[in-house]
């Protein structure tokens, strides 16, 4: 498949299923192997999975296993039984008339417990094409909202943050006043300690309102790197869990989710002022004494993903996107019965199904600013992923235009290894001028 990698991590053994797609300490692990070792197929060609089941390491036999079958986040199309005959089986899964992801759930009950387990399969996925809609006035949109956001100050408070400072790096507290007076974020910014002029990554985060700790990714600064990890809420960062979750009950999920908040009209969407703070935290980056007026990277994972691929579309001064199966692409897509993208508003919350609801989308998915980006983009997913679906990180990489690559990992759900964060990191230092 032109301009993508595959990295297929089949689980050929007991522990290595255990340690890629089971629960942590699980005493049981399913090894489920396609019979294409890149888990790809074309429309209408039947797909086959051999099935082999583990407890504490020995493999079972004569286990009987129920299983379903059909695209991926809807329904099931095809229901049955199989027995492990001497621990191990092939079925035949089926197929998909169309592009997509043909979902493959297991169950099996040990010694009074049920263990359950599901595999991805795609069928030409690089067809794929999006749902949503790109509106006429979607670039004059955002160009007047950047403008009007412009002329809000940027005041920057900075405080060093000892407890995650090394002999190698700084690591500062900054608050950034955003897209309009007396609205802020916060982020934490991590230096090289020594002299010098350095590249500029900008990371904002994940769903959610959850406090933040910059410790996984000070590998950038301690290898010459300066990065922005940043929220998106205006909360400061460092608040400890009790005191997140307590905030988060009142708008972080359900009904009162951030992610519907003013969905009805575009203009009081939530959503917007986030775009436009990642706008102003490019902003400030800019200004830093210690950047080396080259490079600037956008790189972030779920939500994050889709809101560096919104902040490279609007802002030419960013030169490469690293985007992990990214949040808010093609979120419209259920109405065309097929998986959308989180936050899976026509699935996961009440009353959606509205006109202006689906227009207001269409300026804030993540899918119709991937077809503007201009500069290289490397993206990494996985196909066992139901939080942000292939279907939609292949749509998304499909459309975009600019130079690209991807990883994929097909067993990968929604995480991200310590292994894959060092590619991200290793192809970004491919793009440095």
């Amino acid at each position: 498949m032109k301009n993508i990698t595959l990295l297929l991590i089949l689980l050929l053994t007991a522990h290595a299923a255990r340690s890629q797609n089971e629960p942590h300490h699980s005493d049981v692990a399913w090894v489920t192997n396609p019979n294409h070792t890149n888990w790809l197929y074309n429309v209408n060609e039947q797909a086959k999975i051999t099935i082999e089941l583990y407890l504490y390491g020995v493999l079972q036999k004569d286990i009987e296993i129920s299983y379903s079958t059909g695209p991926e986040l809807m329904k099931a199309e095809k229901e049955g039984k199989v027995k492990l005959a001497n621990g191990k089986t092939e079925l035949t899964v089926g197929t998909l008339n169309k592009p997509g992801f043909l979902d493959c759930r297991f169950r099996a009950e040990i010694n009074g417990k049920t263990y359950s387990h599901h595999i991805k399969v795609g069928f030409e996925p690089e067809k794929l094409k999006p749902y949503t809609q790109f509106p006429a006035d979607f670039t004059s949109f955002w160009d007047k909202a950047i403008a009007e956001a412009a002329l809000c100050p940027v005041k920057v408070e900075k405080t060093l943050a000892p407890e995650y400072c090394t002999d190698k790096i700084d690591c500062y507290l900054v608050k950034i006043q955003a897209y309009k007076e007396g609205y802020n974020v916060y982020g934490y910014l991590t230096v090289p300690k020594k002299e010098g002029k350095y590249p500029v990554v900008f990371s904002p985060p994940g769903a959610g309102i959850k406090p933040m700790d910059p410790l996984t990714h000070t590998f950038y600064a301690e290898n010459g790197v300066i990065r922005f990890d940043m929220e998106i809420h205006g909360i400061r960062p460092d608040l400890d869990a009790k005191t997140y979750k307590e905030i988060s009950r009142s708008f972080g999920g359900g009904d009162n989710s951030y992610l519907i908040n003013g969905i009805e009209d575009k203009d009081k969407y939530y959503m917007k002022k986030v775009y436009l703070s990642c706008i102003r935290a490019i902003d400030y980056l800019t200004t830093l004494p210690q950047w080396d007026g080259k490079n600037l990277i956008a790189q972030g994972t779920s939500q994050g993903g889709a809101l560096v691929l919104v902040t490279t579309a609007l802002d030419n001064r960013i030169t490469a996107c690293a985007a992990t199966h990214p949040a808010l692409c093609d979120m419209a897509g259920y109405l065309d019965n097929r998986a959308g993208g989180y936050p899976h508003i026509f699935t996961e919350y009440k009353n959606m199904d509205k006109p202006e609801i689906i227009k207001t989308l269409q300026y804030f998915d993540a899918v119709n600013f991937a077809k503007l980006i201009k500069v290289p983009v490397f993206m990494t997913f996985g196909y066992n992923d139901n939080v942000c679906p292939p279907t939609t990180s292949y749509i998304t990489f499909n459309v975009i235009k600019s130079e690209k690559k991807s990883l994929i990992t097909p067993v990968t759900e929604h995480w991200v290894s310590d292994n894959t964060r060092r590619v991200i990191f290793d192809w970004i230092k491919t793009q440095l001028k």
